[in-house]
């Protein structure tokens, strides 16, 4: 498949076992657990021979390493992504390591705006990062949380107007949100699920717990 796939799509994939495709089914990512940081230079170090012409976000730390494949010409996943997630996964179970799906998350903040093109103009500036489409600014070295612009139809003073998306596998999701529940959180809407649910704080904060794609 060539075509960018949706993530039902590529959980139905052999051998991607250890590996969650999220937001929106941009990234396939997975999480090594490592016991030390030889272990996790060696698991690096075979990535490296595996990726070929591809280039991986690679986060190397001396309890796991996190690896996120992507399709920049697809804008997501394809068949390149799903034999190199098999690889990698087959030279972590060679170096003796084992995945750790619910590692896997990303962070995203979501500000509700009037105005998106001046809004997108002082996030980019302020934050170094970089527009993405007319919504978005994004962090040129993918290490940030990525800021997305939601278009506001009126002025809501009563009511916040950032929240934070935390993108989850399907199967992880509703172990977030119990974990959240019984941290004194609250669902404010589930209209939405299982696309995503929107939790509060005790004090009224948001945010929502994603699987969107």
């Amino acid at each position: 498949m060539t075509e960018r796939m949706s993530v039902a799509q590529f959980a139905g994939c052999a051998g991607v076992q250890d590996w969650r495709a999220i937001f929106g089914a941009g990234w396939a990512c997975g999480y090594f657990r490592t016991g030390s940081f030889a272990e996790a230079v060696a698991l690096v170090s075979a990535i490296g021979e595996l990726a070929g012409d591809q280039a991986p976000d690679v986060d190397l730390r001396p309890e796991g390493v996190s690896v996120r494949l992507y399709n920049s010409d697809a804008d997501g996943l394809t068949d390149r992504e799903v034999e190199l997630a098999r690889q990698i996964s087959a030279a972590a179970q060679r170096l003796g390591l084992t995945a750790d799906p619910s590692r896997v998350q990303h962070v995203q903040v979501a500000l509700d705006v009037l105005d998106i093109a001046t809004a997108q103009r002082f996030w980019r500036a302020v934050l170094g990062y970089r527009e993405l489409g007319d919504e978005d600014v994004v962090d040129p070295l993918r290490r940030g949380p990525t800021f997305w612009l939601q278009q506001l139809d009126s002025p809501r003073p009563q009511r916040n107007r950032i929240h934070i998306d935390i993108y989850l596998p399907t199967d992880e999701v509703q172990a977030r949100i119990e974990a959240a529940l019984a941290a004194g959180g609250r669902i404010v809407d589930d209209a939405h699920a299982p696309g995503w649910w929107t939790l509060a704080d005790p004090e009224g904060n948001e945010v929502d717990l994603a699987i969107w794609g």
